[in-house]
């Protein structure tokens, strides 16, 4: 190892106005590390959001004994990692208290704040610093991006239940208790945040390649060339890894933003070339609504891991829907998943419901098996990060929160014991935020929103 020149933890690589970062390569922790201590990877914090709550039979395990061969079916996805996941029924959520109408704009807003609105200022933003936030006030200080908030709907929808700010049904960050950090939901300008650089122009070249893919081959070719002769085997292999991603990752948007500007097109009666005349006109994509949901969920995943991996920030949070009308035609049916969670136990509704949780847990299990399979430091990427999935009601039918669904998957660099469906635990929506908080090493001056104590069955023991 020793033959290997170490490079700082901050080297980019850099071309055409654009700054490429780097994943933590082995080489960097020997930089960073002092000559008595080892390397250990940062902890990461990641939030992925559903709204509507679950169907409980198809959510929660039957047995914990079981769990781990025989996970429920909204589960399955996860079962390549299931061993790295934590299951807690029993953490309740923030009471209603004086919004009994509102439960649509107090599932998101109060799902990272653990706090209920100021009743007495309902039509402004007035609520509580969220869990991300304190994170990011926290780990900010070390990275590029304080925090990088995503969404796969535009935040506008305009209600007002209770007489609630609308922005609260569609946040559910909060850099203060009255500022609401939006979210960002075109993946080309995440990617464009993650490079450093800003488009000039939103329009394709004749080869139909934006700037930013001329500048990330150039990037490709020289600079990463380059560096890789510098690198040990290890090294190469985790460099020629990421790189395949970053250009996975800005093909598929580059085909998501071609397919809509075909389909706008032909909307508009100009027929783009194509192939043969008979070959089908491009299927419209309407982003977040058009029928491969799937394919733009997962590319703003992969723009979660990039992030991590190149440690541009150590906090994410990812608003998956908000409760308004979306619909999921890639399951088979266009049904706006709110009016089928009051299904009265109908049974094709409460099937739908269920198709639309596993479909929302299955993007999470995209994106957390991914990080598993990126190694980093001795371990993956994602055993040195805490991943929350969640919503902010248990049942959408009753709006009840008596035992809200999470799963936690990556053990925060050993501070988490995974591998475990906990059935009877007691505690509330702030003593978890403040628990994974302290086991990702963030010190607190106070307990996020109605915490009272943190859970103790979540730390590994020491």
């Amino acid at each position: 190892m020793s033959n290997y020149k170490a490079i700082d933890r901050r080297t980019c690589l850099k071309g055409l106005g654009a700054a490429l970062a780097l994943p933590l390569l082995d080489v960097m922790g020997w930089a960073e590390a002092s000559e008595k201590k080892a390397f250990k990877p940062p902890v990461r914090l990641g939030f992925m959001y559903m709204p509507h709550g679950v169907i409980m039979d198809q959510f929660w395990p039957k047995d914990p004994q079981t769990f781990l061969k025989s996970p429920p079916p909204a589960l399955e996805s996860l079962r390549p990692v299931i061993d790295q996941c934590l299951l807690m029924k029993g953490i309740a959520g923030v009471s209603n208290g004086p919004y009994r109408g509102a439960p649509h704009a107090l599932e998101l807003s109060t799902w990272l704040t653990a706090a209920l609105p100021d009743p007495d200022k309902r039509d402004e933003i007035s609520i509580s610093i969220s869990a991300d936030q304190i994170a990011a006030n926290s780990l900010g200080a070390f990275t590029a991006l304080p925090s990088l908030e995503l969404a796969t709907m535009p935040q506008t929808w305009k209600e007002n239940q209770a007489g609630l700010n609308e922005a609260y049904y569609s946040h559910c960050s909060f850099r203060s208790p009255t500022q609401a950090v939006p979210a960002e939901t075109n993946p080309r300008n995440v990617l464009n945040r993650l490079f450093n650089k800003k488009e000039q122009g939103d329009g394709l070249s004749a080869n139909g390649m934006s700037s930013l893919d001329r500048s990330m081959l150039d990037l490709v070719i020289g600079g990463a060339r380059d560096l890789r002769r510098t690198l040990s085997s290890t090294d190469q292999k985790k460099l020629d890894q990421y790189l395949d991603s970053v250009r996975s990752v800005e093909r598929r948007i580059a085909a998501i933003e071609m397919r809509q500007k075909e389909a706008a097109l032909e909307k508009a009666g100009i027929r783009p070339s194509r192939s043969h005349k008979t070959d089908s006109p491009p299927i419209e994509i309407k982003i977040p609504e058009g029928d491969k949901r799937s394919e733009y969920m997962q590319v703003m995943c992969d723009l979660n891991v990039l992030a991590f991996q190149t440690d541009t920030t150590r906090v994410c949070t990812y608003i998956g829907s908000t409760p308004n009308g979306v619909s999921y035609p890639e399951l088979g049916f266009r049904d706006q998943h709110h009016s089928q969670t009051h299904h009265n136990g109908e049974k094709k509704k409460v099937d739908k419901v269920a198709a639309i949780t596993k479909f929302n847990i299955d993007q999470f299990a995209y994106m957390v098996n991914k990080m598993h399979s990126l190694k980093e430091g001795d371990g993956t990427l994602l055993e040195n990060c805490i991943m929350m999935w969640g919503s902010g009601l248990e049942d959408g039918d009753r709006h009840t929160r008596a035992n809200l669904p999470f799963i936690l998957a990556g053990s925060g660099g050993g501070a988490i014991n995974t591998g475990r469906f906990l059935p009877d635990v007691k505690g509330n929506q702030g003593d978890l935020l403040t628990t994974l908080l302290t086991c990702a090493g963030i010190p607190l001056d106070r307990p996020v929103g109605i915490a009272t104590k943190q859970i103790s069955e979540i730390p590994a023991s020491s």
